[in-house]
């Protein structure tokens, strides 16, 4: 165990030391504000505080992870080593800067909860955030900190025993459609024809005529494609199953077609399943509920996994319902029109309510890339997208993560814009699991 000496023990400090040192580092944490109990520890132990309290190893305190509720901070970033960062405390410390404040202000989402611009779909935006401001979108630079510390610690403390933490990968795949022509209602089957005709989308027109003739398998079919990627590369995959009202931005199939119920629970044998709130559950803690209930009547088991369609989530109140549901697992934490990492971190964490000063049960997966984002924000080719899917790879790697992608089974299908794109998922897989 690594002992920490504060002047002050809060929610915070427990929060973050033991998200660093215990989640990302695998080092047991123990906390004292007592000095005698500090010098007598004869384990590996340093000081968090204004000033050291002898010649042990220190690092200087900012008042961030003292204080209570959220104020305009004055953020000045410089770079430690060739990485960004921030919260500089000076030379007298082990570490020139608070990577403590510096990693709770990230994985907290502290600025989500300052005044900012939405998009048109009411979400924080990439380009409001101090890592797309400051160019580390695409770095996890809470796991790249905390292994700079693991060095300094190690150096100061030669004969401490540490475990590595193993790289993992997890596929996520969102069902927005889980059909594109097949198993709607004659209204809405007639309404695409004639909307097709009307736009001269003639391709579009014989696409829907071969597959609900049955000449031709619906595009949108490809679980078992997903399925067997899944087998063959042994790796965890989560479905997360929209089955909201049809809403204009709400466009599967209905819960209740026999066929969609009966391939929720063909793919919950295979792997795991989760919900995905349709759009306007964001705000709406009572439709929220309404769909995690009528996906376990499918599934006959209790729903723990959760990703907000269009990633609508609004902070902390899309939390606090998932909390009230007894959702242990949320999945929204990412951009849609950019790459990378939103939390700066590609390690699974708590969420910590900055409302009520708590660390919640409810725990965070961010995801690294998601197709869409490279294909309709980015306009990125599947050549270059792989390379982009690289280098993300490589960053979680080189810090032994957990490395999440989020595509849609769509994407697999070849289908109009999704041309070419067929082979990108298994690709993707090679390259995550090699």
């Amino acid at each position: 165990m690594i002992l920490v000496y504060t002047h002050k023990i809060t929610p915070r400090i427990r929060y973050i030391f033991k998200h660093i040192l215990t989640r990302t580092l695998l080092i047991p944490v123990g906390f004292t504000s007592e000095v005698a109990e500090f010098v007598a520890h004869n384990g590996p132990k340093f000081s968090y505080t204004k000033t050291p309290l002898g010649k042990e190893f220190f690092i200087k305190s900012n008042d961030l992870l003292f204080e209570q509720g959220v104020n305009d901070l004055d953020i000045n970033i410089q770079k430690w080593e060739g990485v960004p960062c921030f919260f500089s405390t000076g030379s007298q410390a082990a570490i020139p800067y608070d990577i403590f404040a510096a990693s709770f202000y990230l994985i907290s989402r502290y600025e989500e909860y300052l005044p900012h611009v939405k998009d048109i779909h009411g979400r924080y935006t990439a380009s409001e955030s101090l890592a797309y401001k400051n160019g580390f979108l695409e770095k996890p630079v809470i796991d790249i900190w905390a292994y700079k510390l693991l060095q300094h610690l190690k150096e100061k403390f030669p004969d401490f025993k540490y475990k590595t933490r193993s790289f993992e990968y997890i596929s996520t795949i969102d069902i927005d459609n889980a059909f594109a022509y097949k198993h709607k209602n004659f209204i809405r089957t007639l309404g695409g024809f004639i909307n097709d005709l009307l736009k001269l989308r003639l391709l579009d027109v014989w696409y829907r005529l071969t597959v609900i003739l049955k000449i031709k398998k619906d595009p949108f079919d490809t679980f078992q494609r997903i399925l067997h990627a899944k087998k063959t590369a042994d790796i965890q995959t989560i479905f997360f199953c929209s089955i909201g009202d049809y809403t204009t931005f709400d466009t599967n199939v209905s819960a209740s077609k026999n066929k969609y119920r009966l391939l929720i629970k063909e793919l919950l044998d295979y792997a795991d399943v989760g919900l995905h709130p349709s759009y306007f559950t964001m705000q709406n803690g009572a439709l929220l509920k309404k769909e995690k209930e009528r996906l376990e009547s499918i599934t006959n088991t209790p729903i723990k996994r959760s990703r907000q369609h269009y990633l609508r989530f609004s902070l902390p109140e899309t939390y606090q319902q998932l909390i009230d549901l007894e959702i242990l697992e949320d999945h929204s934490m990412g951009y849609a029109s950019n790459v990378g990492f939103r939390a700066s971190t590609c390690t699974p964490f708590y969420f910590y309510d900055l409302d009520f000063e708590i660390q919640t049960p409810l725990k965070i997966f961010p995801f690294a890339l998601m197709d869409t984002t490279l294909n309709d924000y980015l306009k990125n080719t599947p050549k270059q997208s792989l390379g982009k899917i690289r280098d993300l790879r490589n960053e979680v790697k080189a810090v032994h993560g957990t490395f999440i992608t989020l595509f849609h089974n769509e994407s697999l299908s070849n289908h109009l814009r999704w041309k070419g794109w067929k082979r990108l998922y298994e690709s993707m897989i090679k390259i995550a699991t090699s």
